[in-house]
């Protein structure tokens, strides 16, 4: 299969995984839980199918965050709610938002052609845990019965599956998580403030990683991407495509075409709703280097 073709099918269907990050059912579960709101509820909501791990095992998998950052939230969730009980809210607030904007398609027959379409892939991905310890926390949890609870977990497999395989190119790289910020602010895609501020990042240590950067002629002196830097991005891109393509070539190009279709105009609704982006205390849901 083209790797093109994976990314095209993961990127389709890939707000109807995000929006847990920034739906209004997941903050009434935060509350819910006292968790607190932003950040703090996003580590334990992300981070619970591994169970209650270390800061430093949070701090290896999410990658781009300041440890304080993390260290400062976990483990101590785990002392507010268990990674279990975190879990069923997760499930709940997937399941709330998207029936809330999906309305009747949420329970349609082509919703569970979809679901079945995206559970053969993430299947397929399920027999490469090795490398994957974020994927692998995911993976091991039980699949729900509601077909539609069935897409958005086999979405977020395969979300966490790409991710990691994404941070295992970034290391060969040599590149560091603040590094993968600069670097993705520096394309224009999402202003550095967004990037810097939702990682917890100071300025000193921006301007630092920006430094260590320009020494290897990645980044221009007003903070734009090299033509050096445009190809280790590039390389990174393709290395991450190629790392995800299994999954996708599990289900073959006819059933990824069928599944873009059935989800895009479901992603277009999610995109569309108020639920969906990202403020100061909420980390974006996807992009480009160093933000999966």
């Amino acid at each position: 299969m083209d790797p093109v073709i994976a990314r095209k099918t993961w990127r389709t269907v890939e707000p109807l995984h995000g929006l847990i990050y920034f739906a209004r059912e997941t903050d009434e579960e935060y509350d819910t839980l006292w968790l607190g709101g932003g950040i703090g509820g996003y580590f334990a909501f992300r981070a619970a199918p591994m169970c209650a791990v270390p800061a430093e095992v949070v701090i290896a998998t999410f990658f781009n965050f300041r440890p304080e950052v993390v260290r400062a939230r976990i483990p101590s969730a785990w002392s507010i709610a268990s990674p279990d009980v975190i879990l069923d809210a997760r499930f709940r607030a997937a399941g709330g938002a998207l029936r809330r904007i999906l309305g009747d398609a949420a329970d349609s027959p082509e919703m569970a052609e979809a679901a079945e379409l995206a559970r053969r892939a993430a299947l397929r991905a399920c027999e490469s845990l090795e490398g994957r310890p974020l994927f692998a926390g995911h993976a091991s949890l039980a699949w729900p019965d509601d077909p539609l609870l069935v897409l958005w977990h086999a979405q977020s497999l395969l979300r966490e599956f790409r991710g990691d395989g994404h941070i295992a190119a970034l290391v060969t790289e040599e590149v560091s998580g603040i590094e993968a910020l600069v670097i993705h602010s520096a394309t224009g895609e999402i202003p550095r403030v967004a990037l810097q501020s939702t990682r917890g990042w100071t300025d000193d240590e921006w301007e630092t990683a920006a430094d260590g950067l320009r020494a290897r002629v990645w980044l221009t002196g007003d903070d734009a991407l090299t033509d050096a830097g445009r190809e280790h991005r590039q390389r990174v891109e393709d290395r991450t495509d190629a790392l995800a393509v299994a999954a996708y070539a599990a289900v073959g190009e006819d059933d990824c075409a069928r599944l873009r279709t059935l989800a895009r105009p479901w992603s277009k609704a999610v995109v569309e709703s108020s639920s969906f982006g990202f403020g100061a205390s909420r980390p974006p849901g996807f992009g480009a280097s160093g933000t999966r």
